[in-house]
């Protein structure tokens, strides 16, 4: 068949191509228990052990300062641990303990004191990192784990609810650089998670209720049972049981572990990314406030701005949005912030950039996603500003009316 290029683009015939392709399996499992280092718990020493590989096993622990804090016979424990089991594992120096939240994914001087530490310790590609904390440090600690030796094991410990249901148990690492979030990163899947709903009960209120969001908003596209216990246990959830929160954090996490698994693009090669329903602009709320707004909080917003715009598209019904801000409003969460009507010089929202900063992030290619209907979804690759602009009017209004009847 002649070749469809001609003159100088054609290929000289001697040219060959060897396609390389392999496949690598990747396994690793989510506990959800209780007391992880009371003395006869032996849960982590079975996982470090579970490739049964008859060593001593080097475990470099990592703690959140937030988690030291609201826990602080925690260190004592943790070492009364190890040392009872010192024939079987090692504690590699004393346990490390750095700052929390999203400073610690922006302290470049802290992610080197971590590898050096690493280098320090000598630890090799069979040692252990076991990272002990929130959502931010576990991306930090995991970012430096990914980067020694291309990959030391690391073993996440999640410690507040967004962290155990979400961004502790999936496959990615990441600081923040060049004003954006996760700017750098790696797909690394860890060796273990072990979520211990324990160390949910001394959270502060805004990291109770941070993981909620994620929760709804894997919910509404994915899981309408699970939106409609949302919703009936919000009241629960916001006087912070622990039993319905344990149902949250499970059913939630099981839902993302599943869309990793099975969704056909595990480290988002394609375009789309379904489970950042809300969140274009839930990270540019986040740096627009300086991170002053967690990342659950800028969610939750953000999940109500879009289920605005679906609800205009015909994509659900009005009673269901209504639903969607109720349950999120029930829950503890605002749905507006004075961030969300900065403008530029020019005049325009500077929210709006989220989706510019999100498109350069998928790759190109503005794919977003919203619920069609409760517990489905549909992409779309451009949303309508007229509608963006409304929905943080509509938002604004509900945030002030709630303000005045509270008052």
């Amino acid at each position: 068949m002649p070749s469809k290029r001609s003159g100088d683009d054609r290929r000289p015939e001697a040219d060959t191509v060897h396609h390389q392709r392999f496949t690598v399996e990747y396994d690793y499992p989510v506990h959800f228990t209780e007391g992880v280092f009371e003395p006869d718990n032996s849960l982590l020493l079975d996982v470090l052990d579970r490739r049964d590989e008859g060593r001593r096993h080097r475990v470099f622990v990592c703690l959140d300062q937030g988690v030291v804090d609201g826990n602080p016979s925690l260190i004592r424990q943790i070492k009364d641990w190890f040392h009872h089991r010192q024939t079987e594992v090692e504690l590699v120096g004393t346990p490390e303990i750095v700052p929390g939240g999203e400073p610690a994914k922006t302290d470049w001087q802290l992610l080197q004191d971590i590898l050096v530490a690493l280098g320090n310790h000598h630890l090799c590609r069979q040692s252990f990192v076991l990272a002990i904390g929130g959502g931010a440090v576990l991306d930090m600690l995991g970012f430096a784990a990914a980067l020694v030796h291309r990959g030391v094991r690391l073993v996440r410990m999640p410690t507040t609810v967004l962290a155990q249901d979400d961004a502790g148990v999936g496959v990615k690492n990441g600081m923040n650089e060049h004003g954006m979030k996760n700017f750098l990163g790696t797909f690394a899947p860890p060796f273990a998670v072990i979520n211990d709903y324990q160390l949910l009960t001394s959270l502060p209120d805004e990291h109770w209720r941070a993981g909620i969001a994620e929760a709804f908003k894997v919910a509404i596209i994915k899981d309408r049972d699970f939106f409609d216990l949302l919703c009936q246990k919000a009241g629960a959830l916001a006087r912070r049981e622990l039993e319905p929160m344990k149902e949250v954090v499970r059913r939630c996490a099981i839902l993302h572990l599943d869309h990793i698994a099975h969704n056909g693009d595990p480290f988002e090669m394609g375009t789309a990314r379904p489970l950042d329903f809300g969140h274009w602009m839930a990270h540019k709320l986040e740096t627009l406030s300086e991170f002053r707004i967690t990342h659950g909080a800028a969610v939750a917003a953000g999940i109500a701005l879009d289920s605005y715009h679906a609800m205009q598209q015909e994509l659900i019904s009005d009673a269901d949005l209504q639903r969607i801000w109720n349950g999120l409003v029930e829950c503890g969460f605002p749905l507006w912030y004075p961030e969300m009507d900065l403008r530029d010089g020019k005049g325009r929202l500077r929210i709006l950039e989220g989706l510019e900063e999100f498109r350069e992030h998928l790759g190109g290619v503005l794919t977003l996603t919203l619920p069609s209907p409760i517990g489905a979804r549909v992409e779309v690759h451009h949303l309508n500003l007229d509608l963006v602009e409304a929905g943080i009017f509509a938002l604004r209004h509900r945030e002030q009316q709630r303000a005045r009847s509270t008052a």
